[in-house]
């Protein structure tokens, strides 16, 4: 999870992607960002990304198709855990807090019936 927290914003971005994407080449990534570098610049980014083992890459003739090596949910645990860190001293609570007080939150009575369920649960195993 280390290496997640070690990436820019650009990186991120062209991660999320090829999250989004499942598979994609330099261009197709360069297509859908929202402020492009040169083509040579998100080559040079996914090179990165590479060295860093959150992608690998396929020959696809001449083209080089990157795919994530990390599940999302295992790279999504690791951006979590750097967020907590980063901006809320490891604290959960102080997440959830700051996520359920924003003006422009809406959540749907399925989505309020799980997160009851879920502070139960936790009451119970006593975290």
């Amino acid at each position: 999870m280390k290496r997640l927290s070690t990436l820019s914003r650009r990186e991120r971005e062209i991660l999320d992607i090829v999250y989004r994407s499942s598979a994609a080449t330099a261009s197709e990534v360069r297509a859908l960002m929202a402020d492009p570098p040169g083509y040579s610049a998100v080559r040079a980014t996914l090179r990165i990304l590479e060295q860093k083992g959150v992608l690998k890459h396929e020959h696809d003739g001449k083209r080089y198709v990157y795919r994530p090596r990390l599940a999302r949910d295992k790279a999504r645990e690791g951006a979590l855990e750097h967020l907590l860190t980063t901006f809320f001293e490891g604290s959960v609570s102080g997440a959830v807090l700051t996520l359920l007080d924003r003006p422009d939150l809406q959540l749907s009575e399925t989505d309020v019936e799980r997160i009851s369920n879920l502070i139960e649960r936790a009451r119970k195993e006593g975290r």
